[in-house]
């Protein structure tokens, strides 16, 4: 039997819920999909918040909660992106916090002209580093905003430097660190380095306080790329202190620099208040025996190694506590006795005593543990050049230390217009008194007195009238002051304070200690006195003086023949004193008139010139050798050893001033001396063998008559002198080694303009002209370093005066005050007098001439010749007269004729007698006589 078949339709329930089953199945399948593609979007969104927020407990949720509640992770999404959208809140508030404090700070980087000194272009370098760091400037963002501020000449370099990369074909300079290293090797002196680390290995306290020299020794390290330890440092520190602070600092073994310095701070204020409360005991000695014995050995070490002479003073912080186990005799110097026991108290020795000063003012501030806050001001010191007179001392002992505040006045020294002068305080002077040849010296205006009086020195008899005042500023230390004062003639001091000062300062006089104090500003001032030195005067030393009847010569300071020579034996060296009279020309003599117009401009006029290089002007010394040309090796001289020493000692200082460097040039000529009148030694270079390679320069230098024309009527006359004028120009940077020289000691190069080279004239004449032209034929003439100036008037001509100075301080020109002369009715300028009258010939030349001897040969005929004819245009007719001599000249062997030897003659007499020729004026109509 066959099978029946069955036939879906029968049966429409089966069908029916296999559809609802796959239904529901596939409905289970994409709900499973679609919640695990949910989880895996919504934890790759917010793994990294769930991280840092530890958030890991929401991550835990079972897959039930999840499909029941697919809105739960969507609210922990919104509760996380609110949590980040608060703190990305609190971040920019924080931003704009910090920038609105920042904001508040107006810093910007300084400006740089590239003019600065090293000292300050080291400190504008950290500066711009620290303004940089504060205001979080990208790196490469620092080299474009620090360029913005270049000025002057540093925008010049800047750019000559990007200009010349670019043609090169180097990249652009984009790191700070690599502009700062072009930046030094420009700006910085090439041996800058050298001089800091050698100022800072001879650093010394010397006379200075501790703050003072801390002051120093912290700038130098700063500046200084020290490479040094900790221990190292401190050890430098202390090393450069007095050997007492030295000492003293031993048990304290400081671990840093800043430990050293406050416990050295300490110890020099613990000295004080020691030296306070033993009184003046512990400082006369020490001035004493600076007039009696030489120096200690300790005491001369440490002079040779401070960076200023400092000779012994009695200042505060130097003085030393007496010890009992040590006996030291004051006045011969000798140990083991004191001086009211000495052996040699009977003899007396006159000599002459140079007062030693130190480098800068002495004064002492005791702080706020000294009563009242104030001053304890000592006289003021200064180098020897910068005192006024010549004190000479007689020295005599004393019959006890402090016997000489009973009989003496109130003497110390205070500072006058940059000088050194003697002051007196003398309660018992009616008035103040400044000493006649002080306000003369010193440029001091005087005005006529409004009550002219008679003044007494002690009795009738010495009555002298006063009939000038003057108002004298003067310092003493901090204590700056001016005063009016009577002008007298008065050989005890420069200034004399008396009842007036008094008066006007409440000053409180203390008797035993001789000081004078008062309140000044808001500090009260104590003046204290100098040490007694005995003075040679008449009314103690007096001439041919005869023995008094009673036979006593204990006054006189004269010694026998045999305690001479023990005095010589024991104390050498003993000096003659001559005394004569000092000559002073009208020449160097300073008009009141321009007093005040020098002072303004003292920088001009400085003792030498400053060290370093001189500013690198438009106008540079060139140095163009020829094609192909050899260069030249010349051997250096034979010189004595006395002259190699002065060679050796000539060559270290312009070294030590930063004109001449060592050199590794491939050239090199010799180097010599040349005698100077005065017997000293001028080094020269022998620059012949480089002259003959070199191009030359056809730069026109001025003709004399040229020159001498332009003056006109003028009737008063200054002149300028440079101080070294060639040394104020710069070599072309890339042309030192063209100037290399041989000494026995090695090879050197110059970086100024040195005397010899065959442009040299050229480019001297072409920085003068470029710096003066406004004025030159106006009222100014320039001859090399002579700058002659020439007015109408007074008036005038102190402002055609003031204009050069000005344009000599803006060019950083110096001169030297004492080669110059100032409103003058003549002077003497390139071998003539010129005056109010006109031109006239120098009389020492003309002596010259008129003791010529005959000639005894064609040299001499040639000698006489060359200097008669400077003044040829003060003799009519001179080629005429002088033909008998320019025929000896030609003929080959020398043969003085009768024509020659009166022509000869003649030539002597007119030049002798020549007469003062007027200067054209050319605004006027004139007619030239042949």
């Amino acid at each position: 039997m066959a099978p029946r078949k069955t036939n879906p339709d029968d049966h429409p329930d089966d069908l029916r819920h296999t559809l609802e089953a796959f239904t529901v199945g596939l409905q289970d399948a994409l709900k499973a999909a679609i919640t695990d593609a949910l989880h895996a979007v919504l934890d790759n969104q917010h793994q990294g918040r769930r991280t840092t927020r530890n958030r890991d407990h929401q991550s835990e949720s079972s897959d039930d909660e999840l499909v029941d509640n697919l809105f739960a992770v969507r609210d922990q999404h919104r509760q996380a992106q609110r949590d980040d959208d608060q703190e990305e809140r609190q971040d920019l508030v924080h931003n704009n916090n910090t920038s609105r404090w920042e904001s508040a700070f107006k810093v910007d980087i300084p400006e740089f002209s590239g003019s600065l000194n090293p000292e300050d272009f080291v400190d504008w370098l950290n500066m711009v580093e620290e303004i940089l760091d504060f205001k979080k400037v990208p790196h490469d963002m620092r080299v474009p905003l620090v360029a913005t501020r270049f000025k002057n000449r540093a925008s010049a370099w800047w750019t000559q430097l990007k200009e010349s990369r670019r043609r090169s074909g180097k990249p652009k300079i984009e790191s700070w660190e690599r502009l700062k290293k072009h930046m030094r090797r420009n700006f910085l002196p090439y041996n800058y380095e050298r001089t800091l680390y050698n100022k800072l290995q001879n650093l010394r306290q010397g006379s200075r306080s501790v703050e003072e020299y801390a002051t120093d020794f912290f700038q130098l390290v700063s500046r200084a790329t020290l490479l040094e330890t900790e221990e190292q440092l401190v050890s430098r520190f202390i090393g450069g202190l007095r050997n007492q602070l030295q000492l003293a600092l031993q048990q304290f073994n400081p671990s840093s620099v800043s430990e050293a310095h406050q416990r050295a701070l300490g110890l020099e204020q613990q000295f004080r208040s020691n030296w306070s409360s033993a009184g003046s005991r512990t400082r006369l000695p020490q001035s004493q025996n600076q007039l009696s014995s030489s120096p200690s050995p300790d005491e001369q070490q440490n002079r040779s190694r401070d960076d200023k002479p400092s000779p012994p003073t009695d200042s505060i912080a130097n003085s030393r506590i007496p010890r009992t186990g040590a006996l030291r005799c004051y006045s011969c110097g000798e140990n083991g006795h004191r001086q009211t026991a000495c052996p040699k108290m009977n003899r007396r020795t006159m000599l002459a005593h140079d007062t030693e000063f130190s480098s800068e003012p002495l004064f002492d501030d005791y702080g706020s543990d000294h009563d009242n806050d104030g001053d304890i001001i000592e006289g003021d010191t200064g180098p020897p050049s910068n005192i006024l007179v010549l004190r000479r001392s007689c020295l005599a002992p004393r019959a006890g230390t402090e016997s000489w505040l009973r009989t003496t006045l109130f003497r110390t020294t205070c500072t006058i217009k940059g000088k050194i002068c003697k002051l007196i305080v003398d309660s018992g002077s009616c008035t103040d008194v400044l000493a006649e040849d002080a306000a003369k010296k010193l440029g001091i205006k005087t005005t006529p007195h409004p009550a002219p009086y008679p003044l007494a020195w002690l009795d009738s008899s010495s009555e002298l009238r006063v009939s000038k005042q003057a108002v004298v500023p003067f310092s003493i230390g901090k204590y700056h002051d001016e005063v009016s004062c009577d002008v007298a003639p008065m050989d005890a001091c420069h200034l004399l304070l008396g009842r007036p000062w008094e008066y006007d300062r409440d000053v409180l006089h203390k008797g035993k200690s001789n000081t004078y104090s008062f309140v000044f500003g808001d500090r009260t001032v104590t003046l204290l006195p100098s040490p007694e030195k005995v003075e040679v005067s008449p009314s103690t030393v007096t001439p041919r003086a005869e023995p008094q009847a009673t036979g006593s010569s204990k006054s006189l300071l004269i010694l026998p023949k045999a305690a001479f020579e023990t005095e010589l034996r024991d104390n050498p060296p003993i000096w003659a004193l001559i005394s004569s009279p000092i000559v002073t020309t009208s020449s160097t003599e300073i008009p009141p008139a321009f007093t005040d117009l020098l002072d303004k401009f003292s920088d001009v006029f400085p003792e030498d010139l400053p060290l370093g290089l001189p500013p690198l002007r438009d106008i540079q010394h060139h140095i163009d050798l020829m094609p192909n040309a050899t260069l030249p090796n010349r051997p250096h001289y034979r010189m004595s050893p006395q002259e190699h020493d002065e060679l050796r000692r000539q060559v270290e200082a312009l070294v030590l001033k930063g004109h001449v460097r060592e050199s590794l040039s491939p050239a090199a000529v010799p180097a010599l001396l040349i005698p100077k009148k005065d017997g000293s030694w001028r080094m020269c270079v022998d620059s012949r063998a480089i002259n003959k390679i070199t191009v030359r320069y056809r730069f026109p230098i001025p003709r004399l008559d040229d020159l001498l024309d332009q003056i006109g009527r003028a009737s008063i006359f200054s002149k300028l002198d440079l101080k070294s004028g060639y040394h104020q120009i710069r070599i072309r940077p890339g042309d030192e080694w063209k100037t290399a020289f041989k000494t026995r000691e090695g090879l050197f190069e110059w970086m100024v303009m040195p005397f010899g080279l065959s442009n040299a004239p050229s480019t001297f004449m072409r920085v003068m002209n470029q710096a003066l032209r406004p004025f030159i034929g106006k009222f100014v003439v320039v001859y090399f370093d002579d700058i002659l100036i020439f007015s109408s008037d007074l008036k005038s001509h102190l402002e055609h005066l003031e204009a050069v100075l000005l344009v000599l301080r803006r060019d950083k020109l110096f001169a030297a005050r004492q080669k110059c002369v100032f409103g003058s009715s003549q002077v003497l300028f390139l071998g003539y007098i010129i005056s109010d009258r006109g031109l006239s010939v120098d009389p020492s030349k003309v002596e010259a001439i008129k003791s010529w001897p005959t000639p005894k040969s064609v040299s001499d005929v040639c000698s006489f010749h060359g200097l008669a004819s400077f003044y040829r245009r003060f003799v009519h007719h001179f080629s005429n007269i002088t033909a008998p001599l320019t025929d000896c000249l030609r003929s080959s062997s020398f043969t003085w004729t009768p024509e020659a030897n009166q022509a000869f003659k003649t030539i002597k007499e007119k030049l002798t007698s020549a007469q003062i020729l007027a200067l054209p004026d050319f605004s006027q109509v004139f007619r030239v006589t042949l």
